[in-house]
């Protein structure tokens, strides 16, 4: 079995040559791929993916990294080449590097944990929950046709970490005692383990803590010795049910649980604190006012604060409000930003970009769910809410949320009919939504109050998710491993990069420029150079030409980048242009609007005499209506008494007629 004619048949003898070379992280095979040249390291990372994951459909890398560009364009070039193909080649390669390599692994036939895009079979296994049972379809690895099977730990999380597919959810190995079912729970990783507080099941709150090891994906209870309220009370008492709350990893060795829901809620929200090493709880001593008590909000730690943005209080009333927790002095402030805030809401997603801008996507109200998108710069402390592009989500509430460098991703939800099956990113920089992946059916991915967090295997993210509900409560685990450049600190010999400006101006030296190594495995190394192409061309030639590719996309990418920077400037000074102008006009209608109250004073001034010399007037007039009245009753009078005279005098004249024809003279002589 050790001449190279004879042995295992493929794919076995491919499986055989990928575990000597290193690319199934044999820890005894660390040092083997180190004396082969850079092209044929190149080649055989190539062949290895196109075999195992098969053509490139990850997309090209953002950025200026040679090394991800470099990687990209290495498989991306081997077009649609068949795996079978790429296997023979593959081995061909490294029989012409090792010849004796078949002798050194004859012990080492088996075959090693493959990666899971190879075969799949879907297995219906009857899933029992709280007391229903209801089948659920499971995607399990198979090798020719079998389930494969392995009895260490250590492989199956190996083969787990090296899995080449990207964006897809996949079930890991889990064992140990499963925590029940529940949604609205708190998570966080700390040191290679997920902890898993509180939640709810059934309507009732939990109060439990359990961890996940995520290397060996086995979970265990942590059993919590005591609970002391502030350092003042002696005795300790359990932990308090909650659900809806945040948890926060702290000081390397802590969990901060923030806010919640519990069944006696205080007035106000309590910072609780676990300590790892005692497996003890306490209660932060804050100062300053807190917030009222809520759940639902959003906590995000920024740097050494905590943001926490609206949620629900006691009475289900809705908040929108801003507050900041600073972990150094521990004191609370309630912030007034500016600009026009999140309605109320609770159950969205916050993520924290640059270290500077607070973004807020989701959550929802009592009636609807929401699928905005608002920005809270922390240094002005004003909210924007910018335009989205690309495959904008629809509205839900309950999903989780973790960013990976400047992708954020977007898991479940749900908008009060049904569950949100699709998982999402929003590139941060760029404000442009995305569709990673979509599952089908009634499943945990696609619950409402589910955790998302972000961990590492072997330098490479992994998005893990826990619980939550949709019809039924969940307990399951489900993994995803990114595609997006990660910003973790992988566990990687540290790469060497020798001036890359002059790699862009020299072709000559790209492929030595592009040089750097990666941990494949626990410590298993492999040079990767870039690759344009393989074929019955030499590597040298091969990678000399993915160079002057790769330097030429570069070159281009470079001018494409310096002409939409020539266009932002151009529009920066337009801007500045049109504020000047603006400015202006400003100032002018100033002074015309200063002139016009000065009109307007005058006027009022004016208009005050006017009405004085009214009242005068009307004063007046009441005097003369008087004395007219007045007037007219003298002369009423007047004419009475002289109406009254002539009566008078003419009866006496109409006497002394009478008198004298009666013959009484003696009236005459009288009045002689």
């Amino acid at each position: 079995m050790a001449m190279a004619s004879s042995g295992l048949a493929y794919p076995e003898r491919f499986y055989a040559a990928a575990s000597y070379v290193g690319f199934d992280g044999s820890p005894s095979r660390a040092g083997v791929v180190s004396k082969f040249s850079n092209e044929s390291a190149a080649l055989l990372y190539g062949l290895y993916q196109q075999a195992t994951v098969g053509p490139c459909n990850i997309p090209k890398p953002r950025g200026w990294s040679p090394v991800e560009q470099s990687k990209w364009v290495s498989w991306d070039g081997l077009g649609n080449m068949a795996p079978t193909e790429a296997m023979r080649l593959f081995v061909k390669i490294l029989e012409e590097e090792d010849p004796g390599w078949y002798s050194k692994v004859s012990h080492l036939v088996a075959e090693p944990v493959r990666d899971v895009e190879m075969n799949h079979s879907y297995k219906v296994e009857l899933v029992r929950e709280n007391g229903n049972s209801s089948p659920e379809t499971k995607t399990i690895p198979t090798e020719n046709g079998s389930l494969s099977e392995t009895h260490d730990k250590d492989v199956v999380m190996e083969g787990l970490s090296s899995v080449g597919v990207y964006d897809q959810w996949v079930a890991p190995p889990i064992s140990g005692p499963r925590p029940k079912a529940r949604y609205e729970h708190g998570a966080a990783v700390i040191d290679d383990k997920m902890y898993i507080c509180g939640g709810n099941h059934n309507g009732r709150y939990l109060s439990d803590l359990q961890a996940l090891d995520l290397r060996s994906w086995t979970w265990s209870k942590i059993e919590v010795k005591a609970w002391a309220e502030a350092l003042e009370s002696s005795s300790p008492v359990t932990a308090p049910p909650c659900a809806g709350h945040s948890l926060i990893p702290w000081e390397g060795n802590k969990l901060l649980s923030v806010a919640g829901h519990t069944k006696d809620p205080s007035e106000t929200i309590q910072v609780k604190v676990f300590d790892l090493k005692t497996c003890t709880w306490s209660i932060l001593k804050t100062y300053g006012k807190p917030p009222v008590s809520r759940g639902g909000q959003s906590v995000t730690l920024v740097g050494t604060t905590l943001v926490i943005f609206g949620g629900q209080d006691a009475k289900r009333s809705l908040l929108n409000d801003l507050h900041i927790l600073d972990l150094e002095t521990m004191t609370w402030d309630e912030m007034d930003a500016l600009g026009v805030p999140p309605s109320p809401r609770s159950d969205h997603a916050a993520a924290v970009h640059a270290e500077r801008y607070l973004l807020l996507f989701g959550g929802g109200s009592h009636a609807t769910c929401f699928n905005d998108l608002h920005v809270l710069d922390l240094q002005t402390m004003e909210w924007s809410r910018p335009t989205q592009q690309g495959e904008i989500p629809s509205p839900r509430a309950g999903h989780a949320g973790v960013t990976v460098g400047e992708s954020w991703f977007i898991v479940g939800g749900g908008d009060n009919k049904s569950g949100v099956s699709e998982t999402v990113v929003l590139n941060m920089s760029t404000l442009v939504w995305s569709v990673v992946t979509t599952v089908q059916g009634r499943v945990p991915l696609a619950s409402e109050g589910l955790s998302l967090v972000l961990s590492s295997c072997n330098g490479e993210d992994v998005l893990v998710s826990f619980g939550g509900y949709n019809g039924r409560y969940s307990n399951e685990v489900n993994v995803l491993k990114p595609s997006h450049k990660s910003t973790l600190q992988p566990k990687m010999i540290e790469t060497s990069v020798h001036d890359s400006v002059s790699a862009v101006h020299n072709a000559t030296n790209v492929t030595r420029d592009l040089e750097s190594e990666f941990e494949a495995g626990q410590e298993g190394k492999i040079r990767e150079i870039a690759m344009d192409n393989v074929d019955s061309e030499p590597p040298i030639k091969i990678v000399e030409e993915t160079g002057g590719r790769l330097i030429a996309a570069l070159k281009a990418e470079k001018e494409e980048l310096e002409s939409s920077l020539s266009k932002e400037k151009l529009q920066s000074l337009q801007l500045k242009q049109e504020l000047t102008e603006a400015e202006t006009r400003n100032t002018d209608l100033y002074k015309e609007l200063q002139s016009v109250r000065s009109q307007l004073a005058t006027e009022q001034s004016r208009c005050f005499k006017l009405e004085v010399d009214v009242a005068e007037l009307r004063q007046k007039l009441q005097t003369m209506e008087t004395l007219h009245r007045e007037l007219e009753l003298l002369q009423r009078q007047k004419a009475a008494t002289e109406e009254a005279a002539l009566s008078a005098k003419q009866r006496q004249s109409s006497g002394g007629v009478w008198g004298w024809l009666a013959g009484t003279p003696g009236q005459k002589s009288d009045d002689a």
